[in-house]
């Protein structure tokens, strides 16, 4: 059986990396003993073991944050695991999404476009490339970052701009310029993304909402637009 071959400490535990399947973001490092392990594979819902506590517990139980486990892996040594989920709402007890949310060191660029990167790739590889970028600067002073700025102004002065800008949109339109629209159009979608990050609302809850519109149940298909 593989879980013999895992290399629990003298406790009886071994840490749990916790990343989101979508993003490969680490949300959580936690503990796991045998039987969290085997609840976890059993259910496909993460249970990992309180140290604090001394007690098991399934993630989600008392906050409605579950996650659902894609996968669950070992290290080359056998002493860590990688569980990947698709998470129902924040990871960390705070509200932040994910645990490490506290800054030490950053680069001002996550990651640059490749430039064997398809143009009509390039929508999808920014989208993430920002989000990644709004979710570090989360933890960033308000005195050398913009976006967190906007987040310290709250939802007033993020929909401010997102007000601003869309008036700059449809001046772009009128003018009938790309050039302009294509500017204008990319502040506003920031913006909006500022937003969105600032709620804590997934893009993917608004990408499936979308999709809801686009492929709905058959009993509300006479509806779609």
């Amino acid at each position: 059986m593989q879980l013999d071959r895992i290399e629990w400490n003298a406790d009886g535990l071994v840490p749990v990396v916790i990343a989101d399947a979508r993003t490969n973001e680490v949300l959580t490092l936690a503990w796991a003993n045998r039987e969290a392990l085997e609840r976890t594979l059993a259910t496909r819902s993460t249970h990992l073991y309180s140290r604090s506590r001394a007690a098991l517990w399934h993630k989600g139980e008392s906050s409605g944050n579950t996650q659902q486990v894609v996968s669950v892996a070992y290290d080359c040594d056998a002493d860590a695991l990688l569980y990947r989920v698709i998470p129902s709402g924040p990871a960390c007890h705070t509200g932040a999404q994910s645990c490490f949310h506290n800054i030490l060191l950053s680069s001002p660029v996550l990651r640059s476009p490749s430039k064997e990167t398809p143009k009509d790739g390039a929508f999808t590889e920014a989208i993430a490339h920002l989000e990644a970028v709004l979710e570090e600067r989360k933890g960033a002073s308000p005195d050398s970052s913009y976006v967190a700025k906007l987040y310290a102004g709250g939802v007033d002065k993020i929909g401010k701009k997102i007000g601003e800008e869309a008036t700059e949109v449809v001046i772009a339109a009128k003018n009938a310029s790309s050039e302009e629209l294509i500017w204008e159009s990319s502040d506003l979608l920031f913006h909006l993304l500022v937003l969105l990050k600032h709620l804590n609302v997934p893009l993917d809850a608004v990408g499936a909402h979308l999709l809801s519109r686009a492929y709905p149940p058959a009993s509300n298909a006479a509806k779609s637009p």
